[in-house]
């Protein structure tokens, strides 16, 4: 796919969700499919399907998204080089002082 990269690398990084969110979830849909017809729960699954592949889809854009911002700021810092700030620091010492 399009991500691939960025998946394989948001995958590294990810964090499960909350166990107790997960069991919660689930004993709601086992109530949920004690009450209504085998049509009805075949609907809800369909949603839910969608609603996973949605939050999945938002996931990764937001997970690009981000990595797209943190590539841009990193773009933008100077590189640090200690023997370029010396040579700064001696260039400073010489103007105060008058030198050339």
């Amino acid at each position: 796919m399009e991500y691939e990269y960025m998946r394989a690398l948001r995958q590294r990084f990810f964090v499960e969700p909350n166990v107790m969110t997960q069991r919660e979830i689930e004993k709601g849909w086992r109530r949920l499919s004690e009450r209504v017809g085998k049509e009805d729960q075949k609907r809800i699954l369909g949603l839910m399907d969608m609603q996973a592949a949605l939050l999945e889809e938002t996931s990764l854009v937001s997970f690009v998204s981000g990595f797209q911002l943190a590539l841009g700021i990193a773009g933008e810092l100077t590189s640090y080089s200690f023997a370029r700030d010396e040579e700064d620091r001696a260039e400073e010492r010489r103007d105060h002082r008058g030198e050339t």
